[in-house]
């Protein structure tokens, strides 16, 4: 080989070195733009995603809220409907005792009757009564008018009831006033 030879196969490796150093930038910079494409896509979806729970998470507070509203609007139209017979039942009472021959019977079992029509009516709405005549005095249901002594009665259980306490599902809606026995002294 000669060196003109020599001299040209070394441009040739220097310029094919010089090519294999630009090529793999080139390469690696389609690489890294591919790379930011995918992210570019991944974070549009992700962000697709958050916008959708945003609209949906402020579609279920506005359903919760009409809901809340349409509660508080017709919560009472149940109490109201078993009530209503009984106040019919009151006018009733009221026009018959305008009448000049009303006898205090009849005039006391259309009381009975309204009061067991209203029993009724507070009862399917969930309202029962607490009459605890012989059980413990517990005062989360009972509130203590008196403390009586009592040879029969366990001490701290109640003798009588003055006035009937409620509950609305399981919740006390008026403890019953109740008279309590004590050991006899």
């Amino acid at each position: 080989m000669s060196t003109e030879e020599n001299g040209e196969r070394a441009a040739s490796d220097a310029q094919a070195a010089a090519m294999g150093d630009s090529a793999s930038p080139l390469a690696e910079l389609e690489r890294l733009q591919q790379a930011l494409g995918e992210a570019e896509e991944r974070a549009r979806g992700h962000w697709e995603q958050y916008l959708r729970a945003v609209a949906e998470l402020d579609n279920v507070r506005k359903r919760a809220q009409r809901d809340i509203e349409a509660a508080n609007r017709y919560g009472l139209e149940k109490f109201a409907a078993e009530l209503l017979p009984v106040r019919d039942s009151l006018e009733l009472a009221v026009q018959s005792a305008d009448q000049a021959e009303v006898d205090a019977r009849s005039l006391k079992r259309g009381q009975e009757a309204t009061l067991q029509l209203l029993a009724k009516a507070l009862e399917r709405l969930g309202l029962t009564p607490i009459t605890p005549v012989g059980e413990p005095f517990d005062p989360t249901r009972h509130e203590a008018m008196l403390a009586q002594e009592s040879a029969t009665a366990k001490p701290n259980t109640v003798l009588q009831v003055v006035q009937t306490g409620y509950e609305l599902n399981g919740r006390v809606v008026r403890p019953a006033r109740v008279i309590v026995a004590k050991a006899p002294a």
